[in-house]
C-alpha cells in the first residue's frame, strides 16, 4: 500500500514537472505578449482623457472602448432629432402658414416628399459622394448604400460617433436644404416637376458643396484640409452649404418660373400666422441641433454654439421688429418670427467661431439687412419670392459667411489659430464660388425640367389651389 501510494506521488510529480516544463515557455510567451493585447492604465486613461475633450484617441495600443462615446453619441442623436423637427413639422408649418389656405397641404406634400427622396438619394450614393474620400470637389462611392455605416464604427464624422448617426445626422441637413426652396416657388410649380428639379439639383449643387466645405479633402474645408484646401474657409453649420446654395437657387428658380397668377394685382396674405409662429418656434428649437450639433460632441464647443445662436436670434427677432415699428407703425408677428429665422440664419457658419459679443453683432445686423431685402429690394425688383427665401437664407447665409470672415475668433474656438490670417479674403472667395455655382447650375436645371415635365401647373389648377388639385385633399373644410 505504501510503496503504492509513494509510486503514484512520483508519478503525480513527474507529470506536473512535465506540464510546468512544457507550460513554461507558453506563460512566458503569454506574458511578454500581454502589453500588446491589453492596453495599460496609461493608455487606459489617455482613453478616457480623449473621450471627456472630444479628441483623438492617443495610443496604438487596443482599445478598451473601441466604439462610439455614450455622451456624444447621445447628443448626435438628439441634434439629429431636433434638425429633422425643423423640417417635419417646422419648416412644413412655417411655410404652411404663410401660403393661402388653399395651398396649406401642398406645401406640406412638398417638405415630405423632398424628405422621403433625399433620404433615398443619400442612402443610395448620396452620403458617399458628399463625405467619402474623392477628390476636392466630389467624394466617391466607398459608402454607396451605406457600406460600413453601422453603429460600432467611428470615424466617419468624428472620434466618438458612431458611423451612422454621423450619416443620418448629415441626412437631416439634407432633407432641409432643398426643403427651403419650396419658400420661394410656393403655389405654383407642380410637385412632380418640384421632385424632378430636387433630384438633380441635389447632385448638382448639394452634393459637391457638401464635399467641399465639409470633408477632409475638401476644396474650402479649412479646417480639415488646411494644408491642401484652395480656400480656406470656415462653416461651422452650413452658411454656404445649406443657406447659401438653397437662397440663391431659389432666387434663380422663381425667376424663371415667373410670379403667382394675380401678384402685384391682388393681395396674397398668410392665411395663418398661428401656424407661422408655431412653425418658427419649432424652427428656433430645431436650430440647436442644427448649430450645436455640428460641434459633434457634448462639449464646449457646442455650447459656445448654444449660447450663441440663442444671443444672435432672440437679438435679430427684437431688432427686426422694432426696425418694422419705426418705419411701418406696428410691429408685426410676421416681423418678429421673419427677424427670428433671419438671426438664426445668419449666425449658423459662425457659431461655433465667434464670441457672445460676435452674437449680439449678428443679431442686429441679422435683424436689419435682411429686413430691407424682403421689404426693399422685393419690390423694386419685382421677383415673386412667395415666402422670402432668397431675402432671408439667400442673402441672411451671405451676410453670415462674411461675417464669420470678419468675427471669427481663436479665443471662442482654437480651431480659428491660423486660419484667421487672410480668412475674411477666403470667406469672399467661398461666397463668390457658392453664388455662381448655384446661380448657373440652378438655371440648367430648371430649364431642362422645363423642357421635358414642365414647371408650372395649368392656369385653372393654380386658380383652384394645389391642395385639391394635386392632392385631392383641402387643409379645412367648412
Amino acid at each position: 500500500m505504501k510503496s503504492s501510494f509513494f509510486d503514484w506521488i512520483n508519478r503525480g510529480l513527474l507529470v506536473a514537472f512535465a506540464v510546468m516544463f512544457l507550460a513554461g515557455p507558453v506563460v512566458a510567451q503569454d506574458a511578454a505578449q500581454a502589453p500588446n493585447k491589453k492596453p495599460s492604465v496609461e493608455d487606459r486613461l489617455a482613453d478616457l482623457e480623449a473621450y471627456v475633450n472630444n479628441a483623438a484617441r492617443q495610443s496604438d495600443a487596443p482599445s478598451n472602448i473601441p466604439g462610439p462615446g455614450p455622451g456624444h453619441n447621445a447628443w448626435q442623436m438628439t441634434s439629429t432629432a431636433l434638425v429633422l423637427f425643423m423640417t417635419l413639422p417646422g419648416l412644413a408649418l412655417f411655410y404652411g402658414g404663410l401660403v393661402r389656405s388653399k395651398n396649406v397641404l401642398s406645401v406640406m406634400a412638398q417638405c415630405l416628399g423632398i424628405a422621403g427622396l433625399v433620404t433615398i438619394l443619400w442612402w443610395i450614393c448620396g452620403y458617399s459622394l458628399s463625405f467619402s474620400s474623392g477628390n476636392s470637389i466630389i467624394g466617391g462611392f466607398d459608402f454607396a448604400f451605406f457600406k460600413g455605416v453601422n453603429g460600432t464604427g467611428v470615424g466617419q464624422g468624428s472620434n466618438w460617433i458612431s458611423n451612422n448617426v454621423w450619416a443620418i445626422f448629415q441626412l437631416t441637413f439634407a432633407i432641409i436644404t432643398p426643403a427651403l426652396i419650396v419658400g420661394a416657388i410656393a403655389e405654383r410649380m407642380k410637385f412632380s416637376a418640384i421632385m424632378l428639379f430636387i433630384t438633380i439639383w441635389m447632385f448638382a449643387v448639394y452634393f459637391p458643396f457638401a464635399h467641399m466645405v465639409w470633408a477632409g479633402d475638401g476644396l474650402m474645408c479649412g479646417p480639415l484640409n488646411a494644408k491642401n484646401a484652395a480656400i480656406k474657409a470656415l462653416d461651422f453649420a452650413g452658411g454656404t452649404v445649406v443657406h447659401m446654395t438653397s437662397g440663391w437657387s431659389a432666387l434663380i428658380l422663381c425667376l424663371i418660373l415667373g410670379p403667382r397668377m394675380g401678384f402685384g394685382k391682388q393681395p396674397m396674405p398668410p392665411h395663418s400666422m398661428v401656424l407661422c409662429m408655431v412653425g418658427t418656434g419649432m424652427l428656433w428649437v430645431g436650430w440647436y441641433g442644427f448649430n450645436a450639433g455640428s460641434a459633434l460632441a457634448a462639449d464646449g464647443v457646442a455650447a459656445q454654439a448654444f449660447t450663441t445662436t440663442t444671443l444672435a436670434a432672440a437679438t435679430a427677432g427684437f431688432v427686426w421688429g422694432m426696425v418694422e415699428w419705426l418705419l411701418k407703425g406696428k410691429p408685426s408677428i410676421l416681423g418678429f418670427c421673419s427677424g427670428i429665422v433671419a438671426g438664426l440664419v445668419v449666425v449658423t457658419p459662425a457659431c461655433g467661431f465667434i464670441t457672445t459679443n460676435g452674437a449680439m453683432v449678428i443679431g442686429i445686423v441679422a435683424g436689419i439687412v435682411p429686413f430691407l431685402a424682403v421689404t426693399w429690394l422685393k419690390p423694386l425688383l419685382g421677383y415673386d419670392d412667395a415666402l422670402d427665401t432668397f431675402g432671408v437664407h439667400g442673402v441672411g447665409g451671405t451676410l453670415g459667411a462674411l461675417m464669420t470672415g470678419i468675427l471669427a475668433s481663436k479665443e471662442a474656438n482654437p480651431v480659428v489659430g491660423d486660419l484667421s490670417n487672410g480668412l475674411l479674403f477666403a470667406q469672399i472667395k467661398a461666397i463668390i464660388l457658392t453664388l455662381l455655382w448655384s446661380i448657373i447650375a440652378t438655371a440648367v436645371i430648371a430649364f431642362i425640367v422645363k423642357a421635358t415635365i414642365g414647371l408650372r401647373p395649368s392656369e385653372e389648377t393654380e386658380t383652384i389651389g394645389l391642395d385639391l388639385a394635386e392632392h385631392g385633399e383641402e387643409g379645412y373644410h367648412p
